[in-house]
Order: C-alpha cells, then sequence, then structure tokens
C-alpha cells in the first residue's frame, strides 16, 4: 500500500472513531413508512429525537426508537471518558434502505392471482457528538 493510500485509510479510521452507529436489519414494516419517521428526526439532537419517537403512534417509530438508545450505547462504549448528557449528541445520518421482500399469492376473479408483495426494511442511525465538531473547526 503507497503512502497516499495508508494516510487517507488513517484519516477515514480516525474519522469514524468519533462516530457510532447502529444497524436493524429485516425489520418488518415497509420503508415507506419507516421513512416518515426517520425523516422526523434526521439532524435532531438525541433527547429531542427520542421525545419523537417515545410519543408517536407508528409501528416502526418503536424499533427507530430503540435502535437510537442501542446507538447512543455504542457511542459510549467508544467514549467512556465522556458524559452523554455533556457531549451535545445527534443524529448525524439516519437512512432506511429496502429489504428482502416476500412474496405472496392472492386469488382474484375468473381464475387470476394478484401478487402481494410484503416489504422488509433497513435502518442505519448514525450518531455522532457536536462538540468533536467545534473542536475541529477550532483546530483547523
Amino acid at each position: 500500500m503507497g503512502a497516499r493510500k495508508r494516510l487517507a485509510a488513517e484519516a477515514r479510521k480516525e474519522a469514524k472513531r468519533n462516530v457510532s452507529m447502529a444497524r436493524l436489519v429485516g425489520n418488518s414494516t415497509s420503508p415507506r413508512k419507516a421513512r416518515l419517521m426517520a425523516d422526523l428526526i434526521r439532524g435532531k439532537d438525541v433527547e429531542y429525537a427520542l421525545n419523537v419517537l417515545k410519543y408517536s403512534k407508528k409501528e416502526s417509530s418503536e424499533k427507530i426508537h430503540k435502535l437510537l438508545l442501542s446507538a447512543i450505547a455504542n457511542w459510549q462504549a467508544k467514549n467512556e471518558d465522556l458524559r452523554v448528557e455533556e457531549s451535545n449528541l445527534y443524529v448525524k445520518e439516519i437512512f432506511v434502505d429496502s429489504g428482502t421482500m416476500l412474496k405472496r399469492l392472492r386469488p382474484a376473479p375468473q381464475g387470476r392471482a394478484y401478487r402481494i408483495r410484503k416489504r422488509s426494511n433497513h435502518i442505519t442511525i448514525v450518531v455522532d457528538s457536536k462538540t468533536e465538531i467545534t473542536n475541529q473547526i477550532i483546530e483547523e
């Protein structure tokens, strides 16, 4: 590996060290319904996002709430010396990808059959600290 590639790889690794993520694979709701909740919390503070998810009536909000708590726990495991309350965590990225589709047949008139697609999704949440961003700006 050349010096340029090694330096770039080390820079990417250092950037990912401050960020933590959690991923839910094979969630049984449709991606379209899950994206409604994801759009509400993208870029928001963690406390605000947890409250929005806690009091929402959507089914996907419960799963995203649990996933966000997991991402916070992952961040805390990486940064044991910092407190969650003082670090100003926010949802840096959240995206919902389409998962596998179960295909079923429903009887239709005149001997035909309609296809039913039961969709699933994969949700990824990336949590970051705002204090580290301001520290990087000050250093540069």
